[in-house]
């Protein structure tokens, strides 16, 4: 029985965003929103892009232990967005305070935990105090999310978010390009040192942390966000959110838990896959170029997604982000050509940014506002566990199990690929057979 979703469900609730009650500040707003993603963008990319390498191939983890880095911080991330941060923020209707909070103790944390890696002798307690110790840090970055989803609904109206989604994660895209390009200089110290040295010496916690710190300053022209400071009926929204809509709120979740599950299982162990002697065996800058296409996509897709959003519906614009993703995956498993390996990140990118836009679309129809944190807590953890969780127990698993069975190193990899694409098409599946979308009621 399919699930019908209303376009432009949210203005049903007589929403009065800050775009429309404060349009002066507009410009503002959206330029403080806009920075502060920037920065962010630009520290995972200078930080993570290069992490897993580290830990697999200079502290010496197995497959399956590297993606615990994205695996525990994950699951904490969630918990406490979920049980802590997300009915704090509903309650008292802060957003932005969450935030500044959040950045400033993860970038104290993210220093923190440099010096306590250093301090085991062996590399393997090193790389498990650097697991353990994002984990800790990631209780301060679920407040930073929690509060950044509920407040870009907070701002914009319905009709506007899929655009606003697409600028954002354009802006994003560059620093992220920008990120990974550094993080691939500094990661053997300007070509000059060793591999590792970036994250063994130092200096890629520290320019992290202080691009945290640096983030919070643009949050000045932002405003607090929450619905208290918002002018509508609230007894009519949550009237209007009903068991329907609970039930197809999850059955989206479940869709987008096996979109995202299959399409970012494998973001830990792709690196190492590239640089392999028995694959593509790529230094840390041409990685840093096979990432950055995928960079050059998000920016381009993104400025594009609104004039996209504008012809197709948000479910069917989530099937061609779905469909492109599926297409990446069986590139990155069937080829040993390089340059098809472009192809595949670039198609990453597009992606990325189409399912990005157009569920965080889906959801923010399907979520009162008075409860706009706490469901959307749910919505980000089908995309933060993905990043870890199923590359712990599906894709890490299978690739370590392959290869304890005798099967080659590179051939391991691209069967977990090819994993990884099945479990996207599933959420495929979904989406198209239950999820449907009515046209708006006409005025």
């Amino acid at each position: 029985m399919p699930i019908f979703i209303l376009e432009a469900e949210i203005e049903k609730t007589k929403v009065k965003p800050y775009m429309n009650a404060y349009p002066a500040d507009g410009r503002k707003i959206f330029y403080g929103i806009s920075s502060f993603e920037m920065m962010a963008m630009f520290r995972r990319g200078l930080f993570y892009a290069y992490l897993s390498i580290y830990l697999r191939h200079f502290l010496g983890l197995s497959v399956t232990e590297t993606t615990l880095f994205a695996t525990l911080p994950m699951i904490a991330n969630v918990l406490c967005q979920t049980l802590v941060w997300g009915p704090v923020s509903d309650r008292f209707q802060i957003r932005r305070t969450l935030i500044i909070w959040g950045e400033f103790l993860a970038a104290m944390g993210t220093a923190l935990v440099w010096y306590a890696h250093r301090f085991p002798e062996s590399p393997r307690g090193a790389g498990y105090a650097v697991i353990f110790g994002l984990t800790l840090v990631e209780i301060f970055w679920s407040m930073s999310n929690v509060g950044w989803s509920a407040l870009i609904s907070d701002i914009y109206p319905q009709k506007e978010r899929i655009a606003v989604q697409g600028r954002l994660a354009s802006l994003g895209g560059l620093g992220r390009m920008a990120g990974i390009g550094i993080g691939g200089l500094l990661y053997d110290g300007l070509g000059l040192r060793y591999n590792g040295w970036g994250f063994h010496e130092g200096s890629l916690f520290f320019i992290a942390s202080a691009v945290m710190l640096l983030s919070i300053l643009p949050l000045r022209w932002v405003p607090e966000g929450g619905i208290g400071r918002e002018s509508f009926n609230t007894t009519r929204a949550e009237a209007e959110f009903g068991h329907s809509d609970t039930f197809a709120f999850f059955i989206f979740i479940v869709a987008m838990a096996c979109i995202n599950f299959g399409r970012n299982s494998v973001m830990v162990i792709q690196t190492q896959y590239l640089v392999m002697d028995s694959t593509f065996g790529v230094s840390s800058r041409e990685l840093s170029n096979i990432v950055n296409t995928q960079s050059a996509a998000i920016i381009l897709t993104g400025f594009s997604i609104g004039w996209i959003g504008r012809r197709i519906r948000d479910r069917t614009a989530l099937i061609l982000g779905t469909i492109l993703a599926i297409a990446s995956l069986v590139l990155l498993s069937a080829t040993l050509n390089l340059t098809l390996i472009y192809l595949s990140n670039f198609l990453k990118g597009v992606s990325d940014v189409i399912i990005l836009s157009s569920s965080y679309a889906l959801a923010a129809a399907l979520i009162s506002p008075k409860t706009r944190a706490r469901f959307f807590s749910v919505f980000n953890a089908t995309f933060f566990l993905s990043w870890g969780l199923a590359g712990t127990l599906i894709v890490g698993p299978a690739a370590d199990l392959l290869m304890t069975r005798g099967i080659p190193e590179a051939l391991s990899y691209r069967i977990s690929f090819a994993l990884a694409a099945g479990i996207t098409g599933i959420g495929l599946i979904i989406v198209a057979a239950f999820i449907r979308q009515k046209k708006r009621p006409a005025k």
